[in-house]
Parts: C-alpha cells; sequence; structure tokens
C-alpha cells in the first residue's frame, strides 16, 4: 500500500452505502436524519442531477425545483466546456488529446450519475484508447458506476472484460486493482472462500482505495478468512500478517474475533462475534448474506471444536463456548441434519460423538469407485472397438 495519502473514495460508491443504510430497517443505531443531509449533501456538491430526484424521493425528501434546475444549468456548462475540447482537440492535436478530452467527458457523466450517457461516452472514450492499461481504467469506473446501482449482471460483465484485458499484458497495478474489485463481487455472490484469496493476494499492495477504505478492505479479509481458510492458513497468511496486524486493532472486536477462534477460546470467540454483527449486517455487500455468514462462523468454530475429540458431554461443550446446554443441543442438530457436522448426539447420556471417516478407509473407498468407473468406461469401449 502506498504511504501517500490515500485515495478518496469513490462518491458513488459512498453514497450508494448511505442510501443502504437509509432504507434498511435491521440495522441498528443509525441516525436517519444525519443521513438524509449525509446524502443530500453528496448530491449537491457533485451536482448529480440526473439522479436528484429518484434519490430525493427514496429518502423522503422533496425535491427542490430551484436546486434540480442550478444542478441541470451547471451540468449543461461543465458538459458544454468538454464539448469544446473534444472539438478544438479533433482539430488542432492529436489522439491523444483527443482520447483525454473523450474520457473527462465519459468521468464527469459517470461523476453526475448519468448512467447511459456515461456508458455510451466510455464507449467512445475506449474506441481512441491504444494501451491495454488506460482501458481497464474505463472498465474500473464503469463497473464502480454499476456497483453504486447494485446492477450485479452488468459488473460481471465488466469483471469478464476486465479479465479479458488483463490476460492482454495488463500491470502489475491494475492486475492487483482488479483482483480487489473481482473480490467485492465474489463476496457479494456468497463465494466467500475465493474472495478471501484474493484479498490475501491484494493487501500487501492494495491500491484500490477508489472501491473502498484500506481497514475496510482488512476487515473483509479477516471476516471472509474465518469461514473459508483452514487452520493453518489462517495463522500463516492472516494472523501472522503484517499487513492485517497493522490496522486490525482499529476495527473494533476484529483481533479477538480472528484470535480467539486459532486459540480455541470459544467463548471469547462468540463474544468477539456478537460485537461485529452490527458492522456485518450495516454493509450493503454483506447484509444479504448475514445469516447465512452466521452460521458459517458459528459451523467452523464448532468443527474445529469437535475435532479434538472422539466424544464430549455436550454440558462441557457448552460451557466452552459460552452458551446453555439447550441452545448447543439445537445448534448441533440442525447443523449435523444438514451435513455440515460429523457427529451424533447421544440425548440419553448427554455426549456429542463425532464420526469422522477414517482417512485411510476414505482413500480406499475412492480408489474402488474410481476404479468401477474405469471399468464401465471400458465396457462401453469396448462394444464400439473390436479389441484384438
Amino acid at each position: 500500500m502506498s504511504e501517500d495519502q490515500p485515495e478518496k473514495q469513490d462518491h458513488k460508491i459512498e453514497l450508494a452505502q448511505k442510501r443502504f443504510l437509509l432504507r434498511t430497517q435491521d440495522v441498528a443505531d443509525v441516525d436517519r436524519q444525519q443521513l438524509q443531509r449525509e446524502i443530500l449533501g453528496i448530491l449537491q456538491q457533485h451536482e448529480m442531477a440526473p439522479i436528484y430526484e429518484e434519490v430525493c424521493a427514496e429518502v423522503g425528501h422533496g425535491s427542490s425545483a430551484a436546486t434540480l434546475e442550478e444542478m441541470r444549468q451547471h451540468n449543461a456548462q461543465r458538459l458544454a466546456e468538454i464539448e469544446e475540447k473534444i472539438a478544438d482537440a479533433e482539430k488542432n492535436a492529436g489522439e491523444v488529446e483527443v482520447r483525454d478530452a473523450l474520457q473527462a467527458k465519459a468521468d464527469y457523466l459517470c461523476s453526475i450519475g448519468d448512467h447511459a450517457g456515461a456508458l455510451d461516452a466510455y464507449a467512445a472514450a475506449e474506441a481512441k484508447t491504444a494501451g491495454v492499461g488506460p482501458k481497464m481504467d474505463l472498465v474500473f469506473s464503469q463497473i464502480r458506476l454499476e456497483l453504486s446501482r447494485g446492477d450485479w449482471r452488468a459488473v460481471k460483465a465488466g469483471l469478464e472484460k476486465a479479465r479479458g484485458l488483463c490476460d492482454k499484458g495488463g500491470d502489475w497495478e491494475r492486475k492487483n486493482k482488479l483482483k480487489v474489485y473481482e473480490a467485492v463481487f465474489l463476496m457479494a455472490t456468497r463465494q466467500f472462500k475465493r474472495a478471501a484469496e484474493l484479498l490475501l493476494d491484494a493487501i500487501a499492495t492494495f491500491t484500490s482505495g477508489e472501491l473502498m477504505s484500506y481497514e475496510r478492505c482488512i476487515f473483509y479479509t479477516v471476516l471472509l478468512a474465518v469461514v473459508a481458510l483452514d487452520r493453518p492458513t489462517l495463522k500463516s497468511k492472516v494472523i501472522d500478517s503484517p499487513e492485517v496486524l497493522s490496522v486490525i486493532d482499529s476495527i473494533p472486536h476484529l483481533r479477538p474475533f480472528l484470535s480467539s477462534l486459532y486459540d480455541c477460546q470459544y467463548a471469547a470467540f462468540f463474544k468477539a462475534f456478537a460485537g461485529l454483527t452490527d458492522a456485518i449486517r450495516a454493509d450493503m455487500y454483506l447484509h444479504p448474506h448475514f445469516r447465512y455468514y452466521m452460521r458459517e462462523a458459528r459451523v467452523a468454530a464448532y468443527a474445529q471444536f469437535l475435532e479434538s475429540y472422539k466424544s464430549v458431554t455436550l454440558a462441557s461443550m457448552a460451557a466452552t463456548f459460552g452458551v446453555s446446554p439447550g441452545f448447543l443441543d439445537g445448534e448441533l442438530a440442525d447443523f449435523i441434519v444438514a451435513g455440515r457436522l460429523p457427529a451424533k448426539i447421544d440425548k440419553v447420556a448427554g455426549m456429542v460423538e463425532t464420526n469422522r471417516p477414517d482417512a485411510k478407509n476414505a482413500l480406499y473407498q475412492q480408489a474402488i469407485k474410481q476404479g468401477d468407473l474405469l471399468l464401465n468406461r471400458l465396457q462401453k469401449l469396448s462394444k464400439v472397438i473390436d479389441i484384438e
């Protein structure tokens, strides 16, 4: 990560997060009046006339005809100035100047929230762009525009386009940036393991401040790693990571959430997890997966605990996790029935018994199964070909 002043987050992403918080009713401790003022402030600061009426209606604030007209006048004036620069560049300058002017137009339309106009302008700018790197920058801008609108199909298409360009010779900085953009998409589509791996690859040279802050990137990295990575990988790549350690203490509850799981302090893990739930619920990418993430984190803790035992009393396990035996009984039963935990509960004896398959036996069964498949294929082949 650069030691210079961190890049400011794209105001469209910031606006999207604030709009999410305002319309989501199950997020605690939200000052909705303050959020409304902040949203209106972003709209006016960036003269976002194309979406002004839509957002005002959403936040329950009557739109001002005078404010909207003033915004539109400023938009038209700025666009006229850019069009003059484009015309002048086409007459008196070279391809690079024309391309820069076209990109300036696209970036401005994007900044004010003119979705259709921005996409057309980016297409025109791309047609004049020669290098792979500058083309990727144009695609990243479009992906952020689609992220701010929550159009995940368009985000996926943009990422596929960026990967195609990257394969043609993208530099390391843009390749690293692409990993963060892909991780956001994977996280939002519940592909936590791959998202965690990409973020871990990217944090050492993080350059995507326009998408999220470095602290937010570490927040996502730790959360996803806890439910997606095995224990040795968690230790080597996350717990001992200098990048993670540099900011983890600035995020409440995150260090105990990470370290207590590895140290098998399960009551502390559940306590830290409870402290993080509001932050997870308040994130526009993770909120739709909140209940799923809650289950995955608990499964990770229960599975790690049970790995050390052939059998354990329900009361002892409940005490270790700081919960009641009745609660734990219901939790484990649900996960066992779903096939998430290799165990069974002896209700009469009050015991939890693990039934992990023997590793050698599992390999033997796999070899038998693969041998049967091979024989079946040979038999089918023999019906077609005469084997001398």
